[in-house]
């Protein structure tokens, strides 16, 4: 009984001491969210240029093409993406929205529909974006921040964010090949 004792203490100490290490990486070292936030902004630039291309590639009669009702519009994924740009992206990251107006205003811009506009919006929204979190100095992303509800790491936002972006430029491209337009990467 005695030694069984001592091997649950022993085996306790052993547990409780690895687990440690483990609540120590929980908090990013200024180092690992500078080269975190530098892969992100990389990753920011290509998503733009994707969205980019797909939004130059689709013709203007194309714009309100959706592939059923309830479903956004190839324009509304487009102004999705900006407004991402815009707000999701640098709030994320505790940095500020930028300034559209008042909320009616900024309501209005997701409607946009105009290939020119849409275009415009979606440059100023990945330029926004990218600026901002330029600006932000990485020793404040080390600790935890409420994102959306939750407490998140800087790895779990750009996880969370660069995931959302992808998976609309995936709806995107699912929407370019349904009306045959071919990804201009894949020429």
């Amino acid at each position: 009984m005695f030694r069984f004792l001592c091997l649950t203490v022993a085996l306790s100490a052993v547990l409780v001491s690895a687990a440690a290490p483990a609540r120590a990486q929980d908090v990013m070292t200024k180092e690992s969210v500078a080269s975190l936030k530098a892969s992100f902004v990389a990753d920011l630039d290509t998503l733009h240029q994707k969205f980019l291309g797909l939004a130059q590639a689709f013709p203007q009669d194309k714009y309100t093409w959706r592939p059923m009702d309830g479903v956004r519009s190839v324009s509304e994924v487009l102004m999705l993406a900006a407004m991402e740009g815009y707000s999701f992206i640098p709030m994320g990251f505790g940095a500020k929205a930028a300034d559209l107006g008042s909320r009616e205003e900024a309501a209005k811009l997701r409607t946009l529909s105009d290939k020119t506009q849409v275009i415009e919006h979606l440059n100023k929204g990945f330029a926004y974006a990218k600026q901002q979190l330029e600006s932000i100095d990485a020793a404040t992303l080390t600790a935890k921040r409420k994102v959306m509800g939750q407490d998140r790491s800087a790895a779990d936002v750009v996880l969370f964010i660069g995931g959302d972006l992808h998976e609309h430029l995936g709806q995107l491209i699912a929407y370019a090949r349904t009306n045959h337009i071919v990804p201009p990467w894949s020429k």
